[in-house]
């Protein structure tokens, strides 16, 4: 294993002509390109022009992020008419020199750090597999809708907007590991921004030929986990069949994360059914749970729901809300898939998408009829609120029992993990044209 002195890295060393072959191969790999990054210069600043992932950001956010800069993130990845809007921003962008393209491929050593938030990682354009390979493992089912979604836009505008999130295990020993910490420890930033979350994000690029052939070599036996971006892999995967023979499309953005160095956080993420209301929703959950009422203060009943350690789903709306409890073993087991393992079987997510809401609530589960809201329970109900529904919110699962899924080869419902801290996006982008 290579030492850190090893790693110590001379950046923008070694120039294009002379950079290792690191091209896709079989194993996992995380191929150095050039990225396309904002210029400081043409922007009020990076937090400005920046934004969570997609699937984050709501109307009301998007509204605000389009008011505050012309430039923000948010034109390219949720354009307001089609993606060929879109496609035509990006073009703009890069003729007017909004957006700058680095001039020769790195790696990018990427860190967040805030409160309870020190995270570190590889960002590079990752080797697309076939799911047969088990190289990269997702553990959540996907929808058809985002695929297509996500389809026609990276179709459009023939980039990748923003990187999905992988995890791997290195035990905090791996070459890479040694080299994110390396780097943020001894050298300056290409780009340092604070985000209005008091998360500083910093970014460095990495050119060392030498260090970029260990990384590749390091990780090509090892397998990693899709944190965030199940949609967007699938779109990856999507896009290179679209095309014939090999090119820029057999890779797509991604952010490589050592688990064992930096774990990972684990949010829920909750449901908001419209016009169905709360009081309902609970007279129908007896049929199959123990249904309490919990009052009206949602601190204390999310103290409530915490404390229970089976299957648990608290209910808010416009009236009081309710603890869901002790699911009835024989209709779990009827409402579950026959090939499903126990493990699955036992899940939060499984109960509510198999049990409680098309069977006690007579709801068809799509994303028209069920919303998410990712981490904020208070979010979810004020929205149930306001539609005269009912808010689900669950417990976050349990990081072992979302491991032991994808390795058994089953994925967990859809929609049933949020794992953090998520890269910004805005920050790094990636074109067909560049790379």
């Amino acid at each position: 294993m290579a030492s850190v002195h090893r790693l110590r890295l001379i950046l923008n060393k070694t120039p294009v002509s002379n950079m290792p072959d690191v091209t896709i191969q079989p194993g996992l790999t995380l191929k150095p390109f050039r990225a396309v990054r904002y210029a400081p210069s043409k922007v009020s600043s990076l937090a400005a022009v920046t934004s969570p992932p997609y699937d984050l950001i709501d109307e009301d956010a998007l509204n605000r992020f389009m008011a505050d800069e012309p430039h923000n993130i948010v034109r390219l990845i949720l354009p307001q008419q089609d993606y060929r809007e879109a496609a035509e921003t990006l073009r703009s962008w890069l003729a007017s020199g909004v957006l700058t393209v680095d001039d020769e491929p790195a790696l990018y050593v990427y860190e967040e750090a805030g409160e309870g938030i020190l995270q570190r990682g590889l960002i590079g354009a990752l080797g697309v597999h076939e799911p047969s390979s088990r190289v990269i493992l997702p553990h959540e089912d996907v929808y058809p809708g985002p695929i297509r979604d996500r389809l026609a836009l990276m179709s459009a505008t023939e980039a990748n907007l923003e990187p999905i999130f992988l995890l791997y295990e290195g035990a905090g020993t791996s070459v890479a590991s040694h080299l994110v910490d390396e780097v943020a420890s001894t050298s300056v930033p290409v780009l340092e921004t604070l985000t209005g979350d008091d998360v500083r994000h910093r970014l460095w690029a990495v050119r060392d030929a030498a260090t970029l052939a260990a990384v590749a070599a390091d990780l090509r036996s090892r397998q990693a986990l899709i944190a965030d971006g199940h949609h967007r892999y699938a779109t990856y995967q999507a896009l290179q069949d679209r095309y014939d023979g090999p090119g820029p499309w057999d890779a797509g953005l991604a952010l490589l994360v050592d688990s064992s160095a930096y774990p990972p956080q684990l949010g829920a993420i909750h449901r908001v059914i419209a016009d169905l209301a709360v009081a309902d929703a609970a007279r129908r959950a007896e049929a199959a749970f123990h249904v309490a009422p919990v009052g009206r203060d949602l601190p204390v009943a999310l103290d409530r729901l915490a404390a229970e350690e089976g299957t648990a789903f608290l209910l808010g709306g416009e009236d009081e809300m309710f603890l869901l409890t002790e699911p009835d073993a024989a209709q779990v087991a009827k409402a579950m898939p026959e090939d499903a393992s126990d493990r699955w079987c036992g899940l939060d997510t499984a109960v509510l998408h198999r049990l409680l809401i098309p069977r006690l609530w007579g709801i068809a589960e799509n994303e028209s009829n069920v919303r998410i809201v990712h981490h904020d329970a208070a979010r979810a109900v004020e929205k149930a609120r306001r539609r005269n529904g009912t808010a689900v919110i669950l417990n976050p699962m349990k990081v072992p029992d979302v491991l032991a899924v994808a390795a058994g080869g089953e994925k967990v419902p859809r929609k049933s993990t949020s794992f953090g801290p998520k890269p910004r996006t805005g920050l790094v982008l990636r074109t067909f044209a560049t790379d």
